[in-house]
């Protein structure tokens, strides 16, 4: 039987971002994932913005957590080694009869102490954003929005997390929560004193399982499109339309590696398994997104898919202890991605008011990023070949992921198992191609390095095999 103080379900990013606030007290920790990494439900597929906050209703949780989240992201990017560009956001109005709830938006962030707002005219609008259609006529400013990778975002909080003592168990979906007189049995197998629910789309199962008043999430499916990165400079800020009674829009923007994102719809689904395109979502999405950029090149698109949100009924964040020793944090849609550190802060809060624990002494603080040989000099990345040769293999030629990296990222405290446990911690496989040529490669390495059959590497997840046999007398 293992025993712990606590006990996290769900490893994606709000998950990720309460190990990472408790392990820095003295606390035994566990975070049960029910996928074989982090990042596989809706962190996977998040567009990466990192919201300034003034769209959310002053006085929710959205709203001040928001806020308190884009803060920390700021000040995590350089400790945790994890990929965040501070573009700035414009929400862009195309009539000048919509100026007047552009205005609403620009009070309500003030409402809620989003700092550096305002209104940009016609003239200045266009200077910071060339390509913009002509029908653009003013825009609210947040310079303290920005672009994350979601990935390394999570991974590295996990992996600080895991660095620092927290233990993670993979492929381990929680199936049944007991109470006991000292707290929480999860699967017959674990015992906890406290149980923090942070399942996402799951979120409300685990809640309703032990929970008197229910809750109730349903998933809304989201399409984009990705671009090549030539297509990456022809956005600068993070750019959103103007909510109108025809809807919210769709944003184009810069990803935190130089391509260009335009999305996404916003479509209730029935199960949250749902994750396939439609031609009818992406038609939309290219329909809407020219209004912002009537030229968008879509020859360059490489990529489109689709990710789920985890809507809540009330429509805000569920966060606090709703029975004796079980904390919820649950509903945790947009902008949970810029919230995930302080909804981490804000949990690690109501452990402490509850174990009353002492600092993790051993405490470290700052976690290694991987390396990207497109930030190196030629001098840097020749000095680093010459301390391992892998550096030097280049494996992913889209994005430049060399031998030596790959190989990093299947040997941190939290490895990647599969093709796509990779592609989001070093990019091999991001890239144009979309791994068409690298993948192979890629299966070797990792076979190498963690010491398993070459034809049990996985894309992703159990089911996802890449190849049935070496050769065909394999083959029956």
């Amino acid at each position: 039987m293992e025993k712990f103080d606590v006990l996290i379900a769900g490893g994606g990013v709000t998950g990720a971002a309460i190990a990472w606030q408790l392990a820095r007290l003295d606390l035994k920790v566990a975070l049960l994932e029910k996928e074989e990494d982090i990042s596989e439900g809706t962190t996977k597929a998040n567009s990466g913005i990192v919201h300034a906050g003034y769209d959310a209703m002053p006085g929710t949780l959205k709203a001040r957590l928001n806020v308190r989240g884009n803060e920390m992201i700021h000040e995590m990017a350089d400790v945790l080694n994890f990929d965040f560009n501070n573009t700035g956001s414009l929400v862009i109005c195309f009539d000048e009869e919509h100026r007047p709830a552009l205005e609403e938006l620009y009070q309500r962030g003030l409402s809620n102490h989003v700092p550096g707002l305002r209104i940009v005219e016609k003239e200045e609008l266009h200077e910071m954003e060339p390509e913009l259609s002509d029908q653009a006529v003013c825009a609210l400013y947040a310079p303290t929005a920005g672009v994350v990778d979601p990935f390394t975002l999570a991974i590295s909080m996990a992996e600080n997390a895991a660095d620092n003592g927290v233990e993670f168990f993979f492929n381990t979906p929680v199936e049944t929560i007991e109470k006991t007189e000292t707290g929480w049995l999860v699967n017959g197998e674990f015992e906890t004193k406290l149980f923090v629910n942070a399942a996402g789309l799951e979120a409300d199962d685990l809640h309703n399982m032990v929970c008197e008043e229910k809750i109730h999430i349903r998933p809304r499916r989201g399409e984009y499109f990705l671009f090549d990165k030539d297509a990456g400079k022809m956005a600068s800020h993070v750019l959103f339309q103007q909510p109108t009674a025809a809807g919210k829009g769709v944003l184009i923007t810069p990803t935190a590696h130089g391509n260009l994102m335009i999305g996404p719809t916003a479509d209730f689904t029935e199960t949250k398994e749902d994750i396939n395109t439609t031609a009818e979502g992406l038609a939309q999405v290219r329909e809407k997104a020219s209004m912002t950029i009537d030229h968008l090149p879509f020859n360059q698109v490489i990529t489109s898919f689709a990710g789920l949100r985890a809507v809540p009924e009330g429509g805000d964040f569920i966060i606090g202890e709703n029975a004796d020793g079980f904390i919820d944090a649950a509903g945790i849609e947009s902008p949970g991605l810029t919230s995930a550190p302080a909804i981490g802060e804000m949990v690690a809060e109501i452990i402490i008011s509850k174990l009353h624990p002492g600092p993790n002494e051993n405490y470290k603080p700052e976690r290694r990023g991987f390396v990207n040989v497109n930030d190196l000099s030629r001098e840097e990345w020749k000095a680093l070949i010459e301390q391992d040769p892998a550096y030097g293999q280049m494996v992913c030629r889209c994005e430049k992921v060399t031998e030596g990296s790959i190989k990093d990222a299947c040997s941190r405290s939290i490895p990647a198992r599969s093709l796509d446990g990779v592609k989001r911690r070093v990019r091999a496989g991001m890239g144009r191609c979309q791994s068409g040529f690298c993948s192979p490669r890629t299966m070797e390495i990792i076979s190498e390095t963690l010491n398993i059959p070459f034809d049990e590497v996985t894309k992703s997840t159990k089911g996802s095999k890449i190849i049935t046999g070496r050769n065909k007398e394999d083959i029956q």
